[in-house]
């Protein structure tokens, strides 16, 4: 499958235009050298975004001393009223078109500037707002990761398109929104509604479960009222299967674009026939680290990695590295739980985790169950405020092991809101089971 730039960068200007308060905006990269308009859109008219090919930057189009100021200095400048007030008031295109709210703003990639985003409001003076900047700050951060990681997903598999045009409903889901809002607060709001949806898209499809040779799957997760950050996935690329489920800490929009960052980076190293356990958990860390720093985010993220193997004389091989929730197995009708404190270490917390990543291998005959979890299910609290916890957990699943998978999910999340009735659970609630055929 392959991610098309100039889809990238219309979805990227629709989404920016339209939640930094613009009329108009221009994306500008940097191509052989030269800086050029690759994208431009406008609110006006419907107007759609226009690819423009590498257009030279020109007077015409933009303030093009406003444009090389930020190029040179690296860092955001906001006119709120470009025509009368500030060092560019006399620049041509400022005069000619008496534009009242400017903004020009660097998108830096490890310190190194990949592009500029150009905005601007001629209905109204102070328009880039400092909530507005600082949704702008989320969403180009973003972009320059999106941007950054469009050249490597070129060479991956269908799976990629479809994700990506996932990604592309949910942004028309945003725009069409967006119309209906007019209050500031609904729109952040309807924001949130949004990336709720995003979470589960990400996920894998039933069909995309039923493919796994030797395996009974199936997985829940619901978002709690305001977003988290909880994340599972089940992948099979190459012969190979990869089961991952982390929670990122906290809640908020930072913790939702962290989860599908730590989902991206997963999905590319088993695209990329990356094998090693430490080599795996130490990359995703990397690229967590750095973006989290980046976003001057202490967002972090437990994260545990089990890779299947069915044994071809009956049952099945788990390779288990990274440190979460400790798993409930049921093996040969006993229950135990699988300590993952020595497995491996908080991904983003730290610089580099290559030191406290190690794998265990477990041997699944058939019937074997395996529960992998959050903490939402063992921290949703009653009324009381007494936990659900680990101890009743593993006695749901004692009860219900020898059903089918569905049927242990669903025992398991009966029994949870059951006992927290009537009080909603606070926590993304996420919940993954597994069954050897």
């Amino acid at each position: 499958g392959e991610i098309e730039l100039p889809k990238l960068f219309k979805q990227l200007m629709k989404v920016i235009i339209e939640n930094a308060g613009a009329q108009r905006g221009v994306l500008i990269l940097k191509q052989a050298g030269q800086w050029v308009i690759e994208a431009e859109g406008a609110i006006k008219n419907n107007e759609q975004v226009r690819i423009l090919q590498s257009l030279p930057i020109n007077q015409s189009v933009v303030p093009t001393t406003l444009i090389n100021y930020v190029i040179n200095a690296k860092k955001s400048v906001v006119l709120h009223d470009a025509t009368h007030q500030g060092q560019f008031t006399q620049d041509a295109y400022f005069v000619d078109n008496q534009t009242q709210s400017a903004l020009c703003a660097p998108l830096l990639n490890k310190g190194q500037l990949m592009g500029l985003l150009y905005l601007e409001n001629n209905l109204t003076e102070n328009a880039f707002t400092q909530n507005r900047l600082d949704i702008l700050k989320v969403l180009s951060s973003q972009g320059v990761i999106s941007l950054e990681n469009a050249l490597l997903y070129r060479t991956l598999e269908d799976k990629v398109e479809e994700r990506t045009t996932q990604l592309g409903q949910a942004n028309l889901e945003i725009t069409e929104l967006n119309k209906q809002l007019k209050d500031e607060n609904l729109r952040m709001s309807a924001e949130l509604e949004i990336s709720r949806q995003l979470q589960q898209m990400l996920l894998p499809k039933e069909e995309e479960l039923q493919q796994i040779e030797g395996l009974d799957i199936v997985g829940f997760l619901e978002p709690a009222d305001e977003i988290g950050g909880d994340y599972y996935d089940v992948l099979k690329s190459h012969g190979r299967v990869l089961i991952g489920i982390g929670d990122v800490t906290g809640h908020g929009l930072e913790s939702g674009v962290l989860a599908i960052m730590a989902q991206t980076a997963v999905r590319t190293l088993l695209a990329n026939h990356e094998t090693d356990p430490v080599k795996f958990l130490t990359a995703i860390n990397e690229t967590l680290y750095e973006n989290a720093q980046r976003m001057s985010s202490d967002k972090n993220l437990t994260l545990i990695l089990l890779e299947y193997e069915a044994q071809a004389g009956g049952g099945g091989l788990l390779r288990l590295s990274g440190q979460h929730e400790d798993p409930i197995m049921v093996r040969n009708g006993i229950v135990e739980q699988v300590d993952t404190t020595e497995l491996g270490f908080n991904v983003g917390m730290i610089e580099n985790i290559t030191g406290f990543v190690n794998q265990i291998e477990i041997n699944l005959n058939p019937g074997d169950v395996v529960v992998l979890y959050t903490d939402g299910i063992t921290e949703a609290e009653n009324r009381e405020k007494k936990e659900y916890g680990i101890e009743r957990l593993t006695e749901v699943i004692q009860l219900n092991w020898q059903k089918s998978v569905d049927e242990i999910r669903q025992s398991i999340i009966n029994d949870m809101r059951h006992y927290i009735n009537p009080e909603k659970p606070d926590d993304d609630i996420t919940l993954l089971v597994l069954k050897q055929k």
